[in-house]
């Protein structure tokens, strides 16, 4: 049994972060680098932040594998400002965008598209591949965190550039990042805090954005101002760069193993009995996001209230969809799952 000290949060976002970035965060907030004032307290314009960016980027550029070809920017806004920042560097008036559609965030990105201009939505990605010659770009979503359903990375991929939202399992596994033109994610889950989007975009795709929008808006304009256009959210920054040095640490590919190990475990407690329904398709199931449902809404709620009750904390559903969900991000131990598996057995045990 979970003791009440220890706490496993099973949030979809803002999601756990390591024990050893938690301390880093806390130490930074009251004295950064010896400076004698936090993070939130020093000049972006300062060479202590210009060093803590530096060393950001570079450790993102090792993590996702990219080169000199690719800039990488940190954004404030998080993945909700991409939906909107995308088609407005890259979708002119007589263009279109082809966007696949497979969940909530995807409709929600294809929804502020739709407001910049011309939009084709598709269901399946061999229709969607087929037929975007000619677009701006293709858009996906590579992981529906309400659904608890991914897109398989050997996804067909289109003729047009391809850009992917990667809030929800950026970094939880391996990624060609090659086949994007554009990648964004918010930070929230695998990456730090809220309040910051990380971007990977191809220089020849970025070339092609548009010049004549508000400066805030325009990848060009950050680009430029060497992500400096504004300040910064240097919480934010300063966790993610706690989160690269531990997933380096870590070892990327240890860290994608057992995020695998975590997943697979959950799911076969799921599919041993009839009492847990699975949401998503065996062939579509998230690593990262797992949904099911109890048999009645009754019982669900009292699973949530015992697992909090054994430490077992924010397994609650989105209200979109309803039932259970359990975040399975980089930071979330197996001992989590452990704890997880052994609650749900006596919970079946006592009510089913």
């Amino acid at each position: 049994m979970v003791g009440m000290n220890v706490r496993y949060n099973f949030c979809a976002g803002p999601a756990m972060l390591p024990d050893a970035v938690r301390e880093a965060l806390r130490a930074d907030l009251l004295d950064w680098r010896g400076l004698g004032r936090g993070v939130a307290e020093v000049s972006h314009r300062s060479g202590a932040y210009h060093d803590l960016m530096e060393e950001t980027v570079a450790n993102l550029r090792m993590l996702l594998g990219v080169g000199a070809d690719r800039t990488v920017l940190l954004l404030q806004g998080g993945a909700s400002g991409q939906f909107a920042m995308l088609p407005y560097n890259f979708l002119r008036a007589g263009a279109r965008a082809d966007y696949l559609v497979r969940g909530y965030w995807g409709e929600r990105a294809a929804r502020q598209a739709a407001r910049v201009g011309a939009i084709r939505v598709a269901q399946e990605p061999e229709a969607w591949a087929a037929d975007a010659a000619g677009a701006a770009y293709a858009h996906v979503t590579t992981n529906e965190t309400i659904a608890g359903t991914r897109l398989p990375e050997g996804f067909p991929t289109p003729a047009a550039p391809l850009c992917a939202d990667m809030s929800s399992d950026i970094l939880a596994g391996p990624r060609d990042f090659g086949r994007y033109a554009l990648a964004y994610a918010g930070a929230q889950k695998n990456l730090g805090v809220a309040g910051l989007a990380v971007v990977v975009a191809e220089h020849e795709f970025l070339s092609r954005a548009r010049r004549n929008l508000p400066a805030a808006f325009c990848y060009l304009e950050h680009v430029h101002a060497n992500g400096l256009y504004h300040t910064p959210n240097a919480i934010a920054v300063d966790a993610l760069l706690h989160m690269t040095r531990w997933l380096l640490a870590e070892g990327p590919r240890n860290v994608w193993e057992r995020n695998a190990r975590k997943a697979e475990r959950l799911y076969a407690a799921l599919d041993a009995s009839a009492f847990w329904r699975p949401l998503a398709p065996k062939a579509e199931r998230s690593l990262t996001n797992v949904t099911f449902r109890l048999p009645t809404a009754a019982l669900e709620e009292q699973f949530l209230a015992e697992a909090e009750a054994r430490g077992l904390v924010a397994l609650r559903g989105h209200r979109a969809l309803g039932g259970i969900r359990a975040s399975l991000y980089n930071a979330m131990p197996e001992a989590g799952v452990e704890a997880l598996v052994a609650f749900m057995r006596d919970f079946e045990r006592y009510r089913g």
